[in-house]
């Protein structure tokens, strides 16, 4: 996409305004955006950095005292808190995951409603990734209905497994 006013350049600022329920959206290239005003170019690049939007996430304010009566979570290996995590907005080494595992998972299905990552499929395999993903699913139902002693369902649930096992043998 081109910048709206020059025409020129890749529009790499875009943003949205909501005046008195009109939306306007605009789509600059950083030199445009810049000659519209230093102050609205800041407003629209530099309103969040990744500190500010870990904090908003967190529920945290950087600048607030810690509280004292609830001891920060610390990393053993490197003495980062959590609370210093948020400001800074990355770890200071690798045993920090294992160290801010609780606050992470709250953080991770905050961001994108799990905490267990699931990615991209490739096109070529993702026939095979995909039933496999449908067999686990499945497998948990099954589970799930064996316990509420719902069998006819369970047993159907069953079928559809040993039918997707035959799909993935036939496939590798």
């Amino acid at each position: 996409m081109l910048c709206e006013q020059c025409g020129e350049r890749p529009a790499t600022v875009h943003f949205t305004e909501i005046v008195q329920g009109q939306k306007s959206e605009y789509h600059l290239c950083e030199a445009c955006a810049r000659e519209k005003g230093q102050a609205a170019y800041e407003a629209m690049i530099g309103a969040f950095s990744v500190n500010q939007l870990l904090s908003g996430l967190l529920h945290l304010d950087p600048t607030a005292p810690q509280r004292s009566d609830t001891p920060a979570p610390r990393c053993e290996s490197c003495g980062l808190t959590f609370q210093q995590f948020a400001q800074v907005g990355r770890f200071g080494c690798p045993d920090c995951y294992q160290a801010f595992s609780r606050e992470l998972g709250t953080l991770l299905k905050r961001v994108q409603s799990s905490d267990q990552h699931t990615g991209k499929i490739p096109r070529r395999r993702g026939g095979v990734i995909g039933a496999r993903r449908e067999l686990n699913r499945l497998r948990q139902e099954m589970h799930m209905r064996v316990v509420e002693e719902r069998f006819e369902d369970a047993a159907q649930l069953r079928d559809r497994i040993r039918y997707l096992e035959q799909q993935i043998e036939s496939q590798a």
